[in-house]
């Protein structure tokens, strides 16, 4: 108790913002600094990539691509054809990734090109809503997954379902507050588990292609009727099932040597998914019609009661390991995003704290954790990955443009990876047109909702980050000194 309040005496004086640093690592005088450490390899990065990438979307998103595209041959081309789009903007990040080496993704790269200001707003967007939510839906579908089989012949009760998936967030959250390398094996773990029931799915389906089952591929491209509007949203649920392309980029400060690890990962890792992702979509079509699969509750589970009874229950079981592995995933990067941006001061201090003996964000990581608690209390997933879509690919297409503008504008920065600029090119006016598309054709209040949100961070910056009233630090003064005592954080230092 006295040396608690000794400590609380100390922190005070120094305006909570001192660094709490135990009697134990004093005497020892660790050579390691209070920051993030480089503990992610070139196998744990793939993992993250793979890990993330292939969550709940593979088991969910199918039956909406199809009744977007509006038929088998149109389905399987826009998987193909999100495969491509996610590499191309992957390989624009690599770009960026090597050339400003910091973490949090798109926040640094758009500060960089763009200043503050754009910057603060994905960061506000990003942290308060979209990451939480990403969280929040991957949870939710683990829940769904994992308590079906407790319910045969009817849904799961809406209340265990999120009970579920709260519970998933606080362990998820816990392992990465504990160490960066239980987070790493956890990931690694599943990330393998969820490839071979990949493969397992793939190999079925090639073999009952190879007994004669094509009945469904015979006139793929009839009865398909598509809009303008309506490729946008076959886009959007086939994207939402590649998302995380881009996640090796929120932690390139804790890459082992980025430069040549961030591209690497990322060529074995996309095109790894891309392949598994349109061969499991073949298997799903080689035993239920285009009907069946839009009827289907769970895809996964449906093809796998009628391809591997009376071993079915493996199908549910990978899936329950692949959401929480790509949980684990979004959890990770999230609140290195939450980090890196309280650490340029657009986000409260405390949450660039770290732990001075695990070396993780835990603050950050805590608060992507308690928001999408919030996000699962009223969670509808198709209305979650609209919304997420709509406002994320705005940021995508924004950071691909800034690619071609730091061409111009940067030209002094060394350039490791130098890819295309037609490659930027590409994937800002499809960003684009995966934003603008679906609100021409069908224009709809969550749109305008996102966009007033997004701008809303015009005057929250203007506010406590451009202005700086006192006020607010008397504030959070207090706020911080206590929470820095409760989990034992200091502020990150200069790695020198």
């Amino acid at each position: 108790m006295d040396r608690d309040r000794d400590l609380q005496q100390h922190i005070s004086q120094n305006g909570g913002n001192s660094r709490f640093v135990s009697t134990e690592t004093e005497d020892k005088k660790s050579a390691k600094a209070a920051v993030l450490q480089k503990d992610v390899g070139l196998l744990s990065g793939i993992s993250l990539i793979v890990g993330t990438m292939i969550g709940s979307g593979i088991f969910i998103s199918p039956k909406s691509v199809l009744l977007y595209s509006g038929a088998v041959g149109p389905c399987l081309l826009i998987w193909g054809a999100c495969g491509i789009l996610s590499t191309l903007g992957a390989l624009c990040y690599a770009e960026l990734g090597t050339m400003i080496t910091k973490s949090g993704a798109e926040y640094s790269y758009l500060i960089e090109s763009f200043g503050s200001i754009v910057g603060f707003l994905y960061s506000w967007t990003t942290v308060m809503v979209l990451k939480p939510s990403s969280f929040a839906i991957i949870c939710l579908s683990f829940a769904e997954y994992a308590s079906t089989p407790f319910y045969p012949g009817c849904s799961p009760p809406v209340l265990i379902t999120k009970c579920m998936a709260a519970a998933a967030t606080f362990i998820i959250v816990a392992v990465n507050c504990l160490s960066v390398k239980w987070a790493s094996y956890v990931q690694n773990f599943f990330t393998a588990a969820k490839l071979l029931i990949i493969v397992v799915i793939a190999v079925a389906g090639m073999v009952l292609l190879a007994q004669g089952e094509t009945k469904n591929f015979s006139n793929a491209f009839e009865t398909s009727s598509v809009s303008f509007g309506s490729i946008g949203l076959a886009f959007y649920n086939g994207l939402w099932a590649y998302d995380g392309w881009n996640q090796l980029n929120f932690i390139t400060e804790e890459l082992k040597d980025p430069f040549r690890n961030l591209p690497l990962a990322i060529i074995i890792g996309i095109p790894l998914v891309t392949v598994c992702y349109v061969l499991v979509n073949v298997a799903y079509f080689t035993v239920m019609t285009p009907t069946e699969v839009l009827l289907s509750p769970a895809v996964a589970v449906t093809f796998g009661d009628r391809v591997f009874n009376p071993v079915a229950w493996i199908v549910p079981l990978f899936v329950v390991f692949s959401t929480f592995g790509a949980a684990n995933g979004s959890c990770f990067t999230a609140g290195r995003l939450a980090y890196v941006a309280g650490r340029e001061g657009h986000m409260v201090k405390i949450l660039s704290y770290i732990s001075p003996k695990r070396y993780t964000p835990a603050p950050a990581l805590i608060f992507n954790g308690f928001l999408a608690l919030i996000y699962i209390i009223p969670a509808d997933i198709n209305t979650l990955i609209n919304y997420f879509s709509f406002a994320q690919w705005f940021f995508y297409g924004l950071t691909a443009f800034s690619l071609i503008v730091m061409r111009f504008t940067r030209k002094e920065l060394p350039r490791p990876v130098k890819v295309p600029v037609i490659l930027a090119v590409v994937t800002t006016l499809v960003s684009f047109y995966l934003v603008l598309a679906p609100i021409i054709d069908k224009p709809e209040l969550e749109y305008l909702y996102c966009t007033i949100f997004i701008l809303s961070g015009l005057i929250v910056y203007f506010l406590f980050v451009y202005k700086k009233f006192t006020w607010t630090h008397n504030i959070m003064r207090p706020i911080t000194m206590h929470l820095q005592l409760l989990l034992e954080v200091v502020p990150p230092e200069k790695n020198e």
